[in-house]
C-alpha cells in the first residue's frame, strides 16, 4: 500500500526489488539512462511506448538507494504553458498539452494530484518585483521571484487571492496565469506513476547502481556501461545509446564516464529547502475550486514560493543555496535547520491565522533539494558529438548509438518533465522532434 492509499502505486521498497542482471548480447540496440528522477522516466515511458523500440532494451539506472529523493520528489510541481523566453517556449508549450492528455487518460487528478490553478503575484508592501533580465539563471540564485521570469504574461487584475493566504494592509496582490496555463501536480507521485508503468511495459530497473565505466566492442563503439552495486558487484548493461539525465550529478557522471573528454556540460546545483505544511483553510472542500500558486516578493529579501495541493498540502519554498556543494547522493543531503526555521517563519506570516499566530498549521515535510541549473537558464537536451567522447570513442550510428543528454531545467524540470521526455525518445530514435529545442543544445 502507498502512502495515498493506492495499492496499485508501488512504494519505494517495492520498487527496489525490480532490480535485476540482464546482459543479452544478441540485442542489437540496448538503451542506458542514467538518472531515475521524472526527466529519466518521462524520458523512459515515451521511448517504450513509440512502437519502435523494444522496451525491454531500455535500462534505468539509480545510484541512489531512495527513489525520487531530491528535485523530482521535493519539488513544487508548479506546470506553466507559457512562462518561458524564446528557447523553452516549444517545449514548454508542448510539455504543459501533455501533462493535461496524460491526466485526462490516468485519473491525473486522483493519481498524482493534476488540477487547474491560478498563478498569483504578491509584493509584500509593494515591493519590486525581481525577475530575470537578460536571459540567464542569475534571478534563480539571487533569490527573485520566477513569476516574472518570462516577462510576457499578462497581468489580468488584482483579487485578493487563495483563502490561506495572509493579506497585509500595502501588499501587492496580482492574478498572473488563468486556468488555461497554469497547473499543479504532486512530482512524487507523477514520478512514481511514470516509472510504474514504464516497469510494467518492459523497461528494467537498476537500482542503487553507479555507472562507472564504458565498453566497448571489437570496434571501438560504445556497447556497455559497466555498474557497481552498493554491494560492490559490477556487471554491464548493454548500452548502445545512453541518456544522461541525472539531474544536478549529470556533469559527475560525464566525467566519470568519458574522462578524456573536453566536453564540459556546464550543469551546477542549486540547493532549496521546502516545508509541507497543512492548514484548516486549505481542504478538500477549497481543493474542488482549484490549487494556487503564490510568487512572492519580500522584504527579506528571498522570494517564497506557495503551492496549494491536492491532498490538502500547500508547499513553502523559494529559499536557495547557491554555496551548499553536492552531495555524493542525494540521500546524503543534510538540512540546514536554520534555513527550516526561516521557512517556518514565512508560513507563519503568510499561511497563519492573522499573520502571527500558527498554531493551526501542521508541518508534514520538512526537505531539501538541489536543482540543476545552467547559467543559461536553459536546459541541456542535445546529442553530444561522437567526436567529443574522447580517446576515438565511438557510438553506433543513428538512431541505434549516441550518447545523449537532459538536464539543466532549473526551477522547469517538473513543467518540462514530459515534454523533455517525449523530445528525447524522439531524438533517440531519430525521428521529427515534436518540439523546436534547437537553442538547447551545449
Amino acid at each position: 500500500m502507498s502512502a495515498h492509499g493506492d495499492s496499485s502505486v508501488p512504494t519505494m521498497q517495492d520498487l527496489s526489488r525490480t532490480f535485476s542482471v540482464f546482459t543479452n548480447p544478441a540485442e542489437t540496440t540496448s538503451t542506458v539512462v542514467l538518472g531515475v528522477g521524472i526527466i529519466g522516466c518521462a524520458s523512459a515511458y515515451y521511448l517504450s511506448r513509440s512502437g519502435t523500440t523494444k522496451p525491454d532494451t531500455i535500462h534505468l539506472v539509480e545510484a541512489s538507494p531512495e527513489l525520487f529523493a531530491s528535485a523530482s520528489g521535493k519539488a513544487a510541481g508548479f506546470l506553466a504553458s507559457d512562462w518561458f523566453g524564446p528557447p523553452t517556449a516549444s517545449l514548454g508549450a508542448l510539455s504543459f498539452r501533455l501533462h493535461k492528455e496524460l491526466a485526462e487518460a490516468n485519473n491525473g487528478q486522483k493519481e498524482w494530484g493534476y488540477s487547474r490553478s491560478t498563478g498569483t503575484s504578491l509584493a509584500e508592501g509593494r515591493q519590486k518585483k525581481r525577475g530575470a533580465e537578460g536571459g540567464n539563471g542569475d534571478w534563480l540564485r539571487e533569490g527573485g521571484s520566477r513569476a516574472e521570469t518570462a516577462g510576457r504574461h499578462e497581468f489580468v487584475g488584482d483579487k485578493v487571492g487563495p483563502a490561506w493566504l495572509t493579506r497585509r494592509e500595502g501588499d501587492e496582490v496580482e492574478t498572473i496565469g488563468a486556468d488555461d496555463s497554469v497547473a499543479q501536480v504532486d512530482p512524487l507521485r507523477l514520478s512514481r506513476f511514470l516509472l510504474r508503468e514504464s516497469l510494467r511495459e518492459g523497461v528494467r530497473l537498476h537500482h542503487p547502481v553507479k555507472a562507472v565505466r564504458i565498453s566497448t566492442n571489437e570496434a571501438g563503439e560504445m556497447s556497455a556501461v559497466r555498474v557497481r552495486h552498493e554491494n560492490g558487484m559490477e556487471y554491464k548493461i548493454p548500452c548502445t545509446r545512453l541518456l544522461i539525465a541525472a539531474g544536478a550529478w549529470s556533469q559527475r557522471v560525464f566525467e566519470t564516464l568519458f574522462p578524456s573528454s573536453g566536453v564540459e556540460l556546464a550543469i551546477s546545483r542549486l540547493a532549496g529547502h521546502s516545508l509541507v505544511v497543512k492548514s484548516p483553510r486549505w481542504s478538500a472542500e477549497h481543493e474542488m475550486e482549484g490549487c494556487h500558486a503564490v510568487f512572492t516578493t519580500m522584504r527579506s529579501g528571498f522570494s517564497p514560493e506557495i503551492m496549494s495541493r491536492i491532498g490538502e498540502e500547500i508547499y513553502v519554498a523559494g529559499l536557495n543555496d547557491a554555496a551548499l556543494a553536492l552531495p555524493e547522493l542525494a540521500t546524503d543531503a543534510k538540512i540546514d535547520q536554520a534555513s527550516i526555521e526561516e521557512l517556518k517563519a514565512t508560513a507563519e506570516k503568510l499561511l497563519g491565522r492573522d499573520g502571527t499566530d500558527v498554531s493551526d498549521l501542521e508541518v508534514v515535510r520538512e526537505g531539501l533539494c538541489f536543482r540543476p541549473v545552467t547559467n543559461s537558464g536553459s536546459p541541456i537536451l542535445t546529442r553530444i558529438p561522437e567526436e567529443a567522447l574522447g580517446k576515438g570513442l565511438a557510438t553506433a550510428a543513428a538512431p541505434d548509438g549516441g550518447v545523449f543528454v537532459a538536464a539543466g531545467h532549473g526551477p522547469w524540470g517538473i513543467s518540462h518533465s514530459l515534454g523533455t521526455g517525449k523530445v528525447m525518445a524522439e531524438m533517440m530514435e531519430g525521428v521529427e522532434l515534436s518540439a523546436d529545442v534547437r537553442l538547447l543544445g551545449l
